[in-house]
């Protein structure tokens, strides 16, 4: 049997700086739980088998092809499969994702996406 694992979600966002990276910090139940920091714009994608749920700490705006939403410090919003998203940051904000393990960053989007996440 495994033991519990307590994750210090702060001690693991100090130890990376790059933008729009997600670092593998959990796993649960086929799920990775991921974090990122965000800054700009990331690019229009959607995923075809998996819903997303974003965390945040710091504000930022989820765009959608017919309107946007503004998620705020600890709120969060989920993503259904299939719906075209893209993230904005105006400022540095941290985001917890949780996806299942075989959800790739940049879903229908190929160029971009980040081959294989480091786990911190």
């Amino acid at each position: 049997m495994d033991s519990p694992v307590k994750v210090n979600i702060a001690e693991k966002l100090s130890l990376f700086d790059e933008h729009w990276s997600p670092k593998i910090v959990g796993e649960l139940n086929g799920q990775h739980v991921k974090l990122v920091k965000l800054f700009g714009e990331f690019v229009w994608h959607y995923h075809d088998d998996e819903d997303e749920m974003f965390v945040v700490d710091g504000r930022f705006r989820m765009e959608f092809r017919d309107r946007e939403v503004w998620i705020e410090r600890v709120e969060f919003i989920v993503v259904p499969r299939g719906v075209e998203h893209r993230p904005v940051a105006e400022e540095e904000a941290s985001v917890m994702l949780f996806e299942p393990a075989s959800t790739v960053d940049t879903g229908n989007v190929t160029g971009s996406t980040v081959a294989e996440l480091d786990r911190i």
